[in-house]
């Protein structure tokens, strides 16, 4: 095979790479984390007529659907530690069919006690998912298509609720059909996938590039190298093993800018079809068409700014103006939702364009900053301390919703939430090297990238 510098082919054989790759493993891990994004928050569709059948109050609701959390965040470490025992397919198979299990036994509870423990057992059953496919794509694309490859998996989260929020509205009208609630039907329709999914997986993903035997040789050779030169240039001079990870100082701070983003992004998620069914008499499918709009937008917006963001190599302004448009949407969406419900999609749509725009070059930022196995901790940590906030703000919203009774106070707070973290996000990150990439060289390297010989990682 002939020896190559990867620089060199980058315009050419580079690119050609990158595609195919892209083409082979974005499908799927798109279809993943959309099936994911739809287990965990299809409760928002389900309390429209839930509640009611099992005598849930708003804080009951806002409390549940946050405990997924809990467990979420206490097992996310361990388990993206046992992917690393067994390997990226076979732990992200083990979590597809385990949160498929649970998903399905939603549709089993009767009253407050077990919608609680059901949620966090699902939640539990989750954990590691999201660091194990962000991680896992940092083995694939070299940092200068970071954000974009980032956003087109971010692209699942409005993808799967501007999608699943009409089917959701439908499985609602399968009221009594074999003796089941509609909510019921929506459980189990929606969790059985990511079982079936759970299965294919070992078989549709590959986990290193050095094992891709569907690239060419010297596709192959050239991705490799790529990633290894970037490992190797990031390596120099910092600790990389899987504790220094969890003690930098920086995983700490990204964890605190991302609680505050999270809080956002579950807030409004799980309260969405609550907020859209007060705007008017509409029934369930209604609810469910006229929620994926703002969605709709937003997963075209993400695409468009996560390109521009590699394109600048600027993660903290680009990050730091989503929020501000966020919280700009969720406070004017505050204030017009008892006013003009036209208005107030306009400002839920906003918020939903900001809220799902600042995922990638955020996240882009603390995986950047550290390096091998230190990355994989840091990226576990990061997302685990970070989403609490999605225990915080559902069960804050419920409060101020019982408290109030109305939407409008739970809408301020998670404006307040996304405005205070881009004005810190950008405060902290402004002049650190990993909030500023420049594209296309060695130094913006993902070096999150694990070293062939840092973990038994076996195909």
């Amino acid at each position: 095979m002939t020896s190559m510098n990867p620089a060199n082919h980058l315009d050419e054989l580079g690119q050609r790479t990158l595609r195919r790759v892209r083409n082979r493993l974005m499908p799927l891990i798109v279809l993943l984390y959309f099936v994911a994004y739809l287990d965990r928050n299809n409760v928002g569709f389900a309390k429209l007529t839930m509640s009611e059948d099992i005598g849930l109050s708003a804080s009951a609701y806002g409390l549940g659907a946050g405990i997924f959390f809990l467990g979420y965040a206490l097992l996310e470490i361990p388990s993206n530690a046992g992917m690393y025992k067994f390997g990226a397919r076979k732990w992200i198979a083990r979590i597809l069919i385990s949160w498929g299990i649970f998903a399905t036994a939603m549709a089993l509870v009767n009253g407050e006690t077990t919608f609680y423990i059901v949620r966090f057992l699902l939640g539990a059953a989750e954990a590691g998912f999201f660091p194990a496919i962000l991680f896992f794509l940092t083995l694939w694309f070299p940092a200068a298509q970071r954000v974009t490859v980032l956003g087109i998996f971010i692209l699942a989260q409005p993808v799967s609720n501007a999608l699943g929020a009409p089917v959701s509205g439908l499985l609602l009208q399968m009221e009594g059909v074999m003796g089941l609630h509609g909510w019921q039907w929506l459980y189990i329709v929606e969790g059985i996938p990511a079982i079936l999914l759970g299965l294919l997986t070992p078989v549709l993903m590959t986990d290193r590039p050095s094992h891709a035997h569907w690239l060419a040789d010297d596709e192959r050779e050239w991705l490799t190298r790529t990633m290894d030169a970037e490992l190797a240039h990031k390596q120099k001079g910092q600790p990389h093993h899987f504790l220094a990870g969890l003690k930098d100082p920086r995983t700490i701070a990204y964890s605190a800018l991302y609680f505050g983003l999270v809080c956002g992004i579950y807030g409004l998620g799980l309260w969405m079809p609550t907020i859209v069914s007060a705007l008017g008499k509409f029934s369930t499918t209604q609810v469910g068409f006229i929620v994926a709009i703002p969605y709709t937008v937003a997963a075209i917006f993400v695409y468009f700014w996560g390109r521009r963001s590699d394109r600048t190599g600027n993660r903290v302004s680009y990050a730091s103006i989503s929020m501000v448009m966020a919280a700009i949407g969720l406070l004017a969406a505050g204030f017009l939702v008892q006013v003009n419900a036209i208005l107030a999609m306009m400002a839920l749509t906003l918020a939903a364009m900001g809220i799902y725009s600042a995922i990638a070059p955020f996240l882009a930022m603390p995986s950047t900053a550290l390096v091998g196995a230190a990355a994989a901790a840091g990226l576990a940590m990061v997302n685990s301390l970070g989403n609490l906030g999605g225990f915080v703000a559902p069960y804050a919203v419920g409060l101020f919703n019982d408290a109030t009774g109305d939407n409008r106070s739970g809408l301020v707070f998670l404006s307040a939430c996304l405005a205070i973290t881009a004005v810190a996000t950008y405060l902290y990150a402004r002049k650190r090297p990993e909030g500023h990439a420049k594209p296309g060289t060695p130094a913006t390297v993902g070096e999150e990238a694990v070293a062939a010989d840092d973990f038994d990682i076996n195909n």
